[in-house]
């Protein structure tokens, strides 16, 4: 059938997104930039969830992916008031420069 994209298309493309999230979440030292990490290991993981939740053709990949969904939505908003109070008080967004023990 023209069109078909074979699953382990998808479960590769889900595997690159969740290393380039892993990398950039360890090796990248702006709070900016490990947060929009976090991001793009969630949405590697609901990659997978649907594709697997296609494949069987069950529901519950679905249901998982939009729970995922939720916890980054909640994620985002508290996350964004965290960095924002962060750099409202330290006036920096480098992780190594932010100590919770000095002023």
């Amino acid at each position: 059938m023209m069109g078909h994209v074979p699953l382990s298309w998808f479960l590769m493309l889900s595997a690159v997104l969740f290393s380039l999230g892993v990398a950039g979440f360890i090796f990248r030292r702006n709070i900016i930039t490990m947060f929009m990490s976090i991001e793009l290991i969630l949405n590697a993981v609901n990659l997978t969830f649907i594709t697997f939740a296609y494949q069987r053709q069950q529901v519950a990949g679905h249901l998982l992916a939009f729970f995922v969904m939720v916890v980054a939505a909640a994620e985002a908003a508290v996350g964004l008031a965290i960095i924002l109070t962060v750099f409202k008080n330290r006036e920096t967004l480098n992780i190594d420069d932010l100590d919770s023990m000095k002023n």
